[in-house]
């Protein structure tokens, strides 16, 4: 055998001995310095005249824990926030896909809430839920077709006398102006007539468009309208299984909460409907009554007009309002005009300050400036289909969540203490026992 594995083994042994001394001499060297100077200065500034800085080095902190609890709050809130308006933005887009259906549906459901008592009334004297339901919508809807035959009838039959009425009362008040102090001459009324002229024929291409979209939205109304007398029907007859099925597709966590909203919510959307139906039909059977005693034309349509608009809060009083004075004005003169105006106002008075808080009542109160935010919300997301609805759904919500806040509290309260703090509840004093 060879000798140099021998050799090579021997090197090694020594260099490893001699790793192990400087190891100790090290150790030994080190365990000297603590003991003499047990706590390591820390790092000076070289000496110059004057006072010495002690240079303390700073840890710096969680770069989270360095952002202000304000900002960090208001981060929270505002993803949340973001998430929660995509969410609306989504919902919105997909209402709007579907408009027709949802607010044939909206629509329904008023109707609903309008046309139940007489269902029950018919069902208290014996009458099956099947054919009172069938009845009542049947009932319903032909005598809204009955009206809307009336107004057009009217409106048909005084539609020459109207013109005519009309075309003096525009010579009446041509005559007024050249008379009148504002200095308008006959060459400016000439001019105001022909710009009027040419603007009616250079937009006769827009009017015949609209004239063609006119038969689709005589198609969208007939469905509506189908739409509308289905959902009726079959609200009026299954709601409460419909509502059943409803709560199901609500999470069991939240599921007896919502149970209990419901019917609350249903109370003030009636009570609303209800009121809001008797409100409108005064202020049209006095405004009425005031308009025809004025001689004014075609006072019947006139208050159906003003029976119809008044679903739609502060807008639709005005807007018929204003109709009305200007029929009055271009047919009977300025006086007539004003005494209509002040019919108007009147009855309008009436209704916000008497008629509303008495019928109304404080279960579907919405405080005023609630009112016109909703209107101009919902006139400007889906027209007047969106400002009639918006006033009932705020009322809506604000009963569900008034009552959903109340009942978290009252679970809050009936809640057991913690085990660790008074040992586990006994079954008397658990909340399903309670309850």
């Amino acid at each position: 055998m060879s000798r140099v594995p021998g050799w090579l083994g021997r090197l090694g042994a020594g260099l490893t001995e001699m790793g192990e001394r400087l190891d100790e001499r090290r150790a030994e060297v080190e365990k000297e310095s603590s003991a003499a100077d047990p706590a390591p200065e820390p790092d000076r500034v070289p000496p110059f005249p004057g006072p010495q800085v002690t240079v303390v080095p700073v840890s710096r902190p969680d770069p989270a824990q360095a952002v202000p609890w304000g900002v960090r709050v208001a981060a929270e809130a505002g993803w949340r926030v973001l998430v929660l308006a995509g969410t609306v933005w989504v919902l919105m887009q997909v209402i709007t896909t579907v408009q027709l259906a949802v607010f044939s549906f909206v629509i329904a459901l008023l109707m609903t809430a309008l046309l139940q008592p007489t269902v029950a009334r018919l069902k208290r004297h014996g009458v099956p839920r099947g054919p009172a339901t069938a009845l009542t919508v049947i009932l319903g809807f032909v005598l809204l077709g009955l009206l809307g035959w009336f107004v057009t009838w009217q409106v048909m039959e005084n539609i020459d006398a109207l013109s005519n009425q009309i075309q003096n009362g525009i010579d009446d008040l041509r005559n007024w102006l050249l008379k009148s102090p504002f200095h308008v001459t006959d060459k400016q009324i000439n001019q105001i007539a022909k710009n009027l002229r040419e603007a009616i024929g250079a937009n006769t291409d827009q009017i015949t468009s609209a004239g063609l979209e006119g038969v689709q939205v005589v198609v969208e109304a007939l469905t509506g309208i189908l739409l509308v007398f289905f959902s009726t029907l079959f609200l009026l007859y299954d709601g409460e299984r419909i509502w059943q099925w409803t709560l199901k597709l609500v999470p069991a966590a939240a599921r007896e909460g919502v149970a209990g909203a419901g019917p609350r919510a249903w109370r003030t959307l009636t009570a609303y409907v209800r009121g809001t139906v008797l409100v409108a039909l005064i202020d049209a059977i006095f405004i009425g009554l005031g308009i025809y005693f004025l001689n004014v034309p075609m006072a019947v349509p006139l208050a159906v007009f003003i029976f119809l608009f008044s679903f739609i809060p502060l807008v639709g009083a005005v807007a018929s309002g204003a109709l009305a004075v200007v029929v009055a004005l271009v047919t009977q003169g300025v006086f007539t005009a004003g005494m209509t105006l002040l019919v108007i106002l009147a009855v309008q008075q009436i209704e916000g300050h008497v008629l509303q808080p008495f019928i109304l009542g404080r279960a579907v109160r919405v405080h005023p400036l609630a009112v016109v935010l909703s209107v101009t919300a919902g006139g400007m997301v889906a027209g007047i289909g969106g400002a009639v609805v918006a006033v009932p759904l705020v009322a809506v919500t604000n009963t569900v969540v008034s009552y959903l806040k109340a009942y978290s509290e009252a679970q809050a309260r009936q809640a057991p203490p913690p085990a660790d703090a008074a040992g586990p509840a006994t079954d008397a004093e658990s909340p399903a026992h309670q309850g």
